[in-house]
Formats: C-alpha cells, sequence, structure tokens
C-alpha cells in the first residue's frame, strides 16, 4: 500500500533549550537558510507523503505562518524583481496539503499522535518527530517506507545510542534480518536499569505506523513522566506481531539539543554552496586559536 499520509508531533515545550524557545517554537530555528519544520516537511515530500498533519500547542502559531501565503512578502519581491526568492517563498506553501491541529493538553507523544485518527483513517502512516533533522541521500522516512509490512507490522528507525544515553531514549530488543535491517519483538520506554536495557539500539525520530495503532494508544495508560508515550503502544504490535526495525542511513541532529543545534549549522553550512567556502576558512583560522 502507498504511503501517502504523515503526522508531526510539534508540540513539545522546547525546555532543553530555554530560554530561546520561550516564544520562538524550536521546530522554527533556522538551520542556515530554513527553518527545522521544513527540513522535516521536504523530507516527507521527498518520499511520496501528499498530506501531512502538524500537531502544535498554544503558542506555535508561527508554524503555521510559515506554510501559509505572504502575500505581501511576495508582492515586494515581484517588484523588486527578486524572482529567486519569490520561487523560494511560494513554493514554501505549495509543497504538500498541510494542515494543523492543537494538542490541548501536553500529555505524550502518544496522546499528540491520537489527535491524527481522523486525518489518517484506516491506513498506514508516516511519524517524523519535530525536532529531528536528518540529512541522508535517500530520505530517512523513505528508507522505513520501503520496508513496511516486509517483517510485521509497522517499522522503526533506529540508530544505536551510548551506553550511558540509553536511559534518555526507548531500548529495542531486536534480531538481525539483512543489511541494516531487523526484527523487533519488544521494546522498553527509557530503561533506568542495566537489566531494563533490551540493547543500545533506539527508535529516533522516524516511524511509520498501522493504524491500529490508535486503537491501542486509546487504551494506552500513563507511563513514564505520567505521559500516553507512543513506544508503550507501539510494544504491543512489537510483542505481537512485530516490527520491522531499520537503521537508517543518514546524519541525525537534534534540534531539541543545545549541541545538536549547533552541530546542524555547522555542518550543513559546510555543505550549503552559499556558506561552504567562507565558513571553512572561519573554522580553519579558529582552530587555530582553540
Amino acid at each position: 500500500m502507498k504511503i501517502t499520509k504523515a503526522v508531526i508531533p510539534a508540540a513539545g515545550f522546547g525546555t532543553r533549550v530555554l530560554p530561546a524557545t520561550k516564544n520562538v517554537p524550536k521546530e522554527m530555528f533556522p538551520i542556515v537558510d530554513k527553518p527545522t519544520i521544513q527540513y522535516i516537511v521536504e523530507e516527507a515530500v521527498a518520499s511520496g507523503i501528499t498530506d501531512i498533519l502538524i500537531i502544535t500547542n498554544r503558542g506555535k502559531s508561527l508554524i503555521a505562518d510559515h506554510f501559509d501565503r505572504s502575500p505581501e512578502l511576495e508582492q515586494i519581491l515581484e517588484k523588486s524583481g527578486k524572482d529567486d526568492f519569490l520561487n523560494i517563498v511560494k513554493s514554501i506553501s505549495e509543497m504538500a496539503n498541510i494542515s494543523f491541529i492543537r494538542q490541548k493538553e501536553m500529555k505524550g507523544l502518544g496522546h499528540a499522535v491520537l489527535k491524527a485518527k481522523s486525518f489518517v483513517g484506516n491506513e498506514p502512516f508516516a511519524v517524523l518527530f519535530g525536532d529531528g533533522v536528518i540529512i541522508s541521500k535517500k530520505p530517512a522516512i523513505k528508507q522505513l517506507i520501503d520496508c513496511y509490512g516486509e517483517f510485521g507490522e509497522g517499522v522503526v528507525g533506529v540508530k544505536k545510542v551510548s551506553e550511558d544515553q540509553i536511559h534518555k531514549y526507548g531500548s529495542l530488543k531486536v534480531e538481525p534480518l539483512h543489511d541494516n535491517v531487523f526484527k523487533c519483538t519488544d521494546m522498553k520506554e527509557k530503561p533506568q536499569t542495566k537489566e531494563e536495557v533490551l540493547s543500545l539500539y533506539s527508535i529516533l525520530d522516524r516511524c511509520v505506523l498501522p493504524p491500529e495503532i490508535f486503537e491501542i494508544l486509546e487504551r494506552t495508560k500513563p507511563g513514564i513522566g505520567g505521559e500516553i508515550q507512543l513506544t508503550d503502544a507501539m510494544r504491543e504490535i512489537a510483542v505481537t506481531k512485530g516490527i520491522t526495525a531499520v537503521e537508517f542511513e543518514g546524519t541525525r541532529y537534534d534540534m531539541g539539543n543545545k549541541f545538536g543545534i549547533l552541530q546542524a549549522q555547522i555542518e550543513v553550512g559546510l555543505e550549503h554552496p552559499e556558506t561552504k567556502d567562507q565558513l571553512r576558512e572561519y573554522i580553519k583560522e579558529l582552530a587555530k586559536r582553540i
């Protein structure tokens, strides 16, 4: 089945990068010349997604504004003959059918995804976390979509995390299948002891889920932090039917983390045609003084 719908949860407070996120959503932090959320939407569109639901909360209207038309700006650019910028601005509002819904109560990622039930309907859908940018030759979510239905119900994008960091993530029980593909048969959200760690593989920012996840989420009880955890709902599918885990290719940037933001700015800037040469020379000179 072709997957054409994507859900982007973008309702978090961004407390790890306060005070910057007091009034500016972390999803709007720029990486060179585009906000974080645009990179994620572009990844979805490049993967065949045509309909996108972005889940926000109060105070994140900037995200909706970014994907809306801006007649005043377009008029100014047209009058000044800046056709390249005009085309860029217009294209943002034409990338996909983008709609928005608010998560009125902050009850966790699982609760946020549940808000997409009527949007998704009875078909599989992609989930791309709003603060995780992945730069890759083949879009990360496309890597997962291509494996959907191959070895179980749903696909999760995974990477290994360090032993001292696994308690911040979810730990997966996996069995190798082929290449970078595994079968996942169990999950543990934020393991607190060594005995709870199933492996150092963790879900990072991308998954493709079957519509039955909504029925599971509706009866999932609050877990870690008193929130409805998406991992807890996905675990039921993993244990009963299995989930495919794909160690996706690409570089991930955590835009809800101070170092991740700096890393993205530097590494993407070193590839951007307008900044790469000047930035490279700047870094070389700076390195001499460190």
